[in-house]
């Protein structure tokens, strides 16, 4: 009765609800400590593997082992990592790549620079393919067959008219698809992305300008800077932000519509802008921007 008041008091149950409490609560109990008990007994019992183990060893006894195989795999391993020979990186096909140790996609790599006018001159270029494991390149350093530097050759006797044949830069601006695709590493959409960028500009004024046209590598950017110049005199064409409509300003790629909507606000609320600097003093416009945008503005009447 003692716990049955306690219950009914501390849980506000009736006495109904008290007497189905009682009842529930041992059952709870049971449930709870039936299985660890279970497993304990269980685990106990000692265990008898003999079918199992008689059925294991008659399978067994049917397999056919193939001992020879696995020797002669591992065998043929060991002599595929461990056979160098001398090979030129200019001449050796895909399969003698692969023997040499190289993954199947290096290999690929090596061959289709080959095929792109790449050529090796000296052992070190051959870590300039993208992949190139310096490890593998230490192991294969012997066994490269290109001399370490390029040895300085005067042909003064044979060619006593004719001087070092000097490489013709182009004017990066004027440059046609056909040159630019002369670059190792821009092929027919790089050189057209180029030239389309250069048209929405309105001309390159400085050579880093390449680093923002989509899909230029670092790499390909630095042989573009040693193989073409910017004319000291060459003038943009230039954009007059007192005449130029919204889709004329939207359109350059330092510009946004957003922009272009801000600057035609600004000139339709204060009047004509009087100087470039002035562009300044509309709202969205932040300095990095505007330094990157001034070279190909006007306020030219």
């Amino acid at each position: 009765m003692r716990l049955r008041a306690w219950i009914r008091n501390l849980f506000g149950f009736s006495r109904t609800e008290t007497n189905a409490f009682l009842i529930l609560l041992p059952l709870m109990v049971i449930l709870i400590f039936t299985e660890p008990a279970y497993r304990y007994w269980f685990v106990r019992q000692p265990q008898d593997f003999s079918k199992e183990t008689k059925a294991l060893d008659s399978l067994m006894a049917t397999w056919k082992w193939e001992e020879s195989d696995s020797s002669f795999t591992a065998t043929k391993e060991n002599d595929s990592t461990s056979k160098l020979f001398s090979f030129n990186p200019n001449q050796a096909t895909n399969e003698q790549l692969v023997q040499l140790g190289f993954s199947r996609s290096l290999a690929n790599r090596i061959v289709n620079y080959r095929l792109k006018g790449g050529k090796f001159l000296v052992k070190k270029d051959l870590q300039k393919i993208y992949g190139m494991d310096s490890v593998l390149y230490k192991k294969l350093y012997r066994s490269i067959n290109l001399p370490e530097a390029i040895a300085k050759e005067i042909h003064t006797e044979r060619f006593p008219s004719k001087g070092k044949p000097k490489f013709e830069k182009f004017d990066l601006n004027k440059a046609d698809t056909a040159q630019l695709k002369k670059i190792y590493g821009v092929g027919p959409k790089l050189s057209l992305r180029i030239v389309t960028y250069r048209a929405k500009l309105g001309g390159f004024v400085s050579i880093g300008q390449l680093n923002e046209v989509y899909g230029l590598d670092s790499t390909v950017v630095n042989e573009l800077k040693g193989k073409f110049f910017l004319e000291e005199s060459f003038q943009p064409q230039f954009i007059d932000i007192n005449k130029a409509t919204v889709q004329e300003l939207g359109f350059h790629p330092y510009l946004n519509y957003k922009l272009a909507n801000a600057i035609a606000a600004y000139r339709f609320q204060h009047g004509l802008f009087c100087t470039i600097d002035d562009l300044k003093k509309v709202a969205l416009m932040d300095e990095l921007r505007f330094q990157k945008i001034k070279p190909y503005l006007s306020v030219n009447p």
